[in-house]
C-alpha cells in the first residue's frame, strides 16, 4: 500500500495533540502497520520502528554493514488546537508545519526507502513542546548506536546544522516585608530590581561567554515579573523569570551558577538573591553545531537544494549531536514576512514543500544506506 502524503498529513492535523497524544500516536502506529512495519512504544512514550539491519538481526550487524540513520520529530503540539483547512497547496491548522508537516515527510521517506546497507530508525517523541523527556530518553537508549540524525522541524527546506540551547529560570530577590510607610528602601526587594535588571543587561558583556562562529552569541532575556499582594505593603520577595539561549560549551547548570555569582556580587548586602532553573529535574534543549562538511549535511543539502544555516528555535536535536552528526530539516517555516507561523493561529504549510522534503530525505537515505 502506497503512502499518501496529503491524506496522512490531513489526518494528522485533524487529530488534536495539544493535551494528549494518544490519538495521534495511534494514527502513527496504525499507519506504520498498514505499511507492513511493526512499531513499538518505549517507556518514555516514544514511537520506534526500524528497517534494514534489524530485519536480519542486530547481532549480525557489523561496521561494514553501513551506517545507522535515525529520523526524529515529535507529534505533540502547542495549545490551542486549530482546525484543519486546505486551500489548494496550502494547509492550515495546528501542527501543520510544527511538526506534522516534517513528520509526514520523514514518515514517507521511512516507508519508501529500502535500506540495503545499514539501518534506518524512526524515533518519534511525544513531549517536545513541554518537557523533552522523550528525547533525553533517546539520548540514552538510541543515540550511542546511531551514525546520524535527521530531526524534522520547519526549516524551509534548508539544512540546519546548529541551534542554540535554551533554559528558563527565576531570580528571587528577598528583603524585608511590612507596611509601605516603614520598610527602608535598601530592604525593599522591589527597589532592588533595578540592580538585578541592569546586571542582566550587562551579564554577557561582563562574563564574556564564548561566541560560536555558526550560532553567534548567547542571549539572556527577562520575561516575567511577580511581586506583591497589596498596594500599601512591601513584599518580602519578588521573582523575575528569564529565558536563556546558550551556545557551546555553556550548559544550563553552568549558566545558573555563573548568573547567581554575577548577581550576588552586584546586589546590596541588605538583600538576598538566588537563581533557580524552572523544572530542574527535566532536561533542557542543548546547543549543538554539526560540521558543515559532514557527509550527512552535504548529501541532504544536495538533495534538497536548500541552504546551510543554524535553526532559529529550541530543538531536540541537541540531545543527539554529541553522539552523531545531526541536522534539522523539514517543510514549513517558523515565520514569514507577515509574522509568526509555527505556534500561531495562522500556522500553515505547503503540501508541495512536504513532498519536496520527503523526496530529498528519500534521496539522502538511498545514498547513505545503499
Amino acid at each position: 500500500m502506497g503512502f499518501d502524503i496529503a491524506q496522512f498529513h490531513a489526518d494528522a492535523v485533524r487529530t488534536p495533540s495539544h493535551k494528549d497524544v494518544s490519538e495521534m500516536r495511534d494514527l502513527l502506529c496504525e499507519t506504520l502497520r498498514d505499511a507492513g512495519i511493526e512499531p513499538t512504544v518505549d517507556d518514555y512514550g516514544n514511537v520506534l520502528a526500524s528497517r534494514g539491519a534489524v530485519e536480519q538481526g542486530e547481532a549480525d550487524r557489523t561496521d561494514g554493514d553501513g551506517p545507522h540513520i535515525v529520523l526524529n520529530t515529535h507529534i505533540d503540539t502547542v495549545a490551542p488546537h486549530v482546525p484543519y483547512e486546505r486551500d489548494g497547496d496550502i494547509v492550515r491548522g495546528r501542527g501543520a508545519c510544527d511538526a506534522k508537516g516534517p513528520l509526514t515527510a520523514l514518515l514517507a521517506a521511512f516507508v519508501g526507502v529500502e535500506p540495503t546497507a545499514g539501518k534506518l530508525t524512526l524515533a518519534i517523541t511525544t513531549d517536545e513542546e513541554t518537557l523533552m523527556t522523550g528525547a533525553a530518553g533517546l539520548q540514552e537508549t538510541l543515540a550511542p548506536s546511531a551514525d546520524g540524525f535527521i530531526v524534522g522541524e520547519p526549516t524551509g527546506l534548508d539544512v540546519c546544522i546548529a541551534a542554540r540551547g535554551q533554559c528558563e529560570g527565576t531570580i528571587t530577590l528577598e528583603g524585608e516585608s511590612g507596611h509601605a510607610a516603614k520598610v527602608p528602601a535598601e530592604r525593599n526587594a522591589i527597589f532592588g530590581l533595578e540592580t538585578v535588571l541592569e546586571a542582566l543587561r550587562s551579564y554577557d558583556d561582563e562574563a564574556e561567554p564564548d561566541a560560536d562562529a555558526t550560532l553567534g552569541e548567547p542571549k539572556l532575556t527577562a520575561t516575567m515579573l511577580e511581586a506583591g499582594e497589596a498596594p500599601n505593603r512591601v513584599p518580602e520577595r519578588c521573582r523575575l523569570t528569564f529565558d536563556r539561549r546558550s551556545v557551546p560549551p555553556e550548559t544550563s547548570d553552568s549558566f545558573r551558577a555563573a548568573l547567581e555569582a554575577h548577581l550576588t556580587d552586584r546586589v546590596r548586602e541588605d538583600l538576598q538573591v538566588s537563581v533557580s532553573l524552572i523544572r530542574p529535574d527535566t532536561p533542557f534543549p542543548k546547543p549543538f553545531v554539526t560540521d558543515s562538511d559532514d557527509v550527512l549535511v552535504r548529501t541532504l543539502r544536495e538533495a534538497s537544494g536548500g541552504g546551510v544555516r543554524s535553526f532559529g528555535a529550541a530543538t531536540e536535536a541537541g540531545f543527539f549531536a554529541a553522539d552523531a552528526p545531526t541536522v534539522v530539516f523539514g517543510p514549513g517555516v517558523l515565520e514569514d514576512d507577515e509574522g509568526g507561523v509555527a505556534h500561531a493561529e495562522r500556522e500553515y504549510v505547503r503540501l508541495s514543500d512536504i513532498e519536496r522534503a520527503a523526496a530529498a530525505t528519500c534521496e539522502t537515505l538511498e545514498n547513505l544506506l545503499s
